[in-house]
């Protein structure tokens, strides 16, 4: 027997939106098959790498593993939406300018965690850097080049 599937509604990049889910969906699936967002990827599929992170209320979570049916009245944010109106984000600038990823397979979920930690701690140190980020893994190693990217997005926002 099939559990049956709940309308769930949320707010996904800053606007409202509805979803059918059935109760064992995660949020990645939702996300790439239900709205075409291809940012989030799975590559584990336990939560450790962060390759499918994406911002629920503000906060990273993994999406691999985080039910759909949890997202009900939350706000969703998405690498997609950071380049709203056109233009990049001053994280996905200072990403791009430091060379900060090579295959770009985990980029997504670094800027969205970079976001976070910015958005706490507009001025961060060099181990709250590692601290924020140490949920992400980069197969590539440009971990220095992420280090950079992030203390220069502080600075690209004017916080330092």
């Amino acid at each position: 027997m099939t559990a049956p599937s709940r309308t769930i509604a949320f707010t996904l990049n800053g606007r409202p939106v509805t979803a059918e889910v059935a109760p064992h969906h995660t949020l990645i699936e939702v996300l790439r098959d239900g709205f075409g967002l291809y940012g989030a990827r799975e590559s584990c599929g336990q939560g450790l790498c962060g390759c499918c992170t994406v911002l629920l209320d503000g906060r990273g979570v993994s999406s691999c593993l985080y039910l759909a049916v949890f997202a009900d009245g939350a706000e969703l944010v998405t690498v997609e939406h950071l380049a709203a109106g056109g233009e990049l984000d001053p994280v996905q600038e200072a990403f791009i300018e430091a060379g900060a990823f090579q295959c770009g397979f985990c980029t997504p979920g670094f800027v969205l965690m970079t976001k976070q930690l910015l958005d706490e701690h507009p001025d961060p140190s060099d181990d709250q850097i590692r601290h924020y980020l140490s949920g992400n893994l980069c197969r590539c190693g440009t971990y220095p080049q992420i280090v950079e990217a992030v203390k220069l997005a502080a600075r690209k926002r004017g916080s330092v």
